[in-house]
């Protein structure tokens, strides 16, 4: 019995030696800054000078900004018309290229090509594109249509930032292609035998497989749709386009408003949050687990 205990106490310390770099960095690199914002988001700081604390004006000041308001309708705007968006193309096109097409595995390749490509160059493209005189409008032109000033006019630069996100829908493309070939034949061959045709076998059998994996695209789809900032940080700073983590950034790195930055960071975390536990609440209703016995 000693020896085993002994042999367990050091396979334990070679498991906490081997992971303590990663261990080390995460304290580091993402708890430390994350407990250190939270304290710095009650201050005053420039970074030139020691931080003063002033409590919760910065909070106060933020919801008293119109700015603030501007970013957080440009953020939720986005994240709701791109999320649901970009999740109905990936299920569309992974229900299209499962079936026995010709050239099916290109086809496959090209959709997911533009998810990864860098997206500064993806975002450079699409200004190229959509630019007034662009390879975009001018297709419209042959139909007698004249095209907008996508990312000139204000009125026109939300919709061609979502025209060009959904662009790279193809990651969410790969989940649900995979999901489509786990589920199992036989369940369609014993619909088919009740009758069923291809819209009640899609609504009955593929969706409530696809379930979780269409809840795994809407968190992280809304998540990452609340932190966007690359693409509109190459694109300019007009206000129309103006996000929440675009705003931190103007806030924390060209106005050098530390705590005020902080306390943007911190109520952007808050929204993510509540977004996030009102769709796994939600979740309850429509997500089905294989061998889950539904109370």
């Amino acid at each position: 019995m000693a020896v085993r205990n002994r042999m367990r106490r050091k396979e334990t310390a070679f498991f906490y030696a081997f992971i303590s770099p990663w261990l080390i960095g995460f304290i580091l690199l993402s708890i430390g800054p994350i407990i250190a914002s939270f304290f710095i988001s009650f201050t005053s700081w420039n970074i030139f000078q020691p931080p003063t604390w002033v409590g919760l004006k910065n909070y106060t000041t933020l919801f008293q900004t119109p700015l603030f308001y501007t970013s957080l309708d440009n953020t939720l705007i986005y994240a709701l018309v791109t999320t649901p968006l970009g999740i109905l193309i990936g299920l569309a096109v992974a229900v299209l290229l499962n079936q026995k097409i010709v050239f099916r595995n290109f086809f496959r390749v090209a959709f997911i090509l533009p998810s990864t490509l860098p997206v500064v160059a993806v975002t450079m493209l699409w200004s190229w594109l959509l630019a007034p005189a662009g390879l975009f409008n001018e297709v419209l032109q042959l139909f007698g249509i004249k095209g907008p000033a996508w990312f000139v006019d204000p009125a026109w630069m939300k919709p061609g930032l979502i025209l060009f996100t959904l662009w790279t829908a193809g990651g969410g493309f790969v989940l649900f292609l995979a999901g489509l070939q786990g589920v199992p034949d036989y369940l369609y061959e014993a619909a088919e035998l009740d009758g069923a045709d291809a819209f009640t076998k899609f609504r009955h059998i593929t969706m409530p497989m696809l379930s979780p994996i269409v809840l795994f695209n809407l968190v992280t789809g809304i998540i990452g749709s609340m932190q966007t900032f690359t693409q509109v940080y190459i694109l300019g700073s007009s206000n129309s386009l103006l996000m929440m983590v675009v705003y931190l950034f103007q806030n924390a790195f060209q106005n050098f408003s530390m705590g005020f930055a902080s306390a943007i960071a911190w109520v952007l975390f808050v929204i993510i949050m509540l977004f996030s536990l009102l769709v796994f609440r939600w979740s309850s209703m429509w997500v089905y687990y294989e061998g889950e016995i539904k109370r």
